[in-house]
């Protein structure tokens, strides 16, 4: 439910279904150079992150599978993730990473940035 004000976005054409989640404008300057890439494509309210881990998974993890996705982009993959994302939120898994209420704040230079529970990543 919490997720519904994004469909006001995705109408506006200011986001996508699927894509990399959008995240908080005070990482910018903290991405390398490859980690940008993931704003090639519009953010989603959903993406090959979330299904493959959420908040369970490092966020080093998480710009791999953004990129990922960025370099695989397609109509057939996105309707792949969007019912994978159905049975996710049904389940409800991976909303929260270990001792924390969803995810740790992405800091490159912090150890709790990258030493999250890892998940399996691409499913080619």
């Amino acid at each position: 439910m919490d997720e519904l004000p994004e469909l006001l976005n995705v109408l506006k054409g200011e986001m996508s279904l699927v894509g990399p989640r959008p995240l908080m404008m005070k990482y910018l300057p903290r991405y390398t150079r490859e980690q940008r890439r993931r704003h090639e494509v519009f953010p989603g309210i959903t993406g090959w992150a979330q299904i493959n881990g959420r908040n369970l998974i490092s966020w080093e993890q998480k710009f791999k599978l953004d990129l990922w996705y960025v370099d695989h982009v397609s109509l057939l993959l996105d309707l792949k993730i969007l019912l994978l994302t159905f049975g996710k939120v049904i389940k409800r898994d991976g909303i929260s990473a270990p001792s924390h209420f969803s995810t740790v704040e992405f800091n490159p230079h912090s150890e709790a940035s990258g030493s999250e529970r890892r998940s399996p990543v691409e499913n080619d």
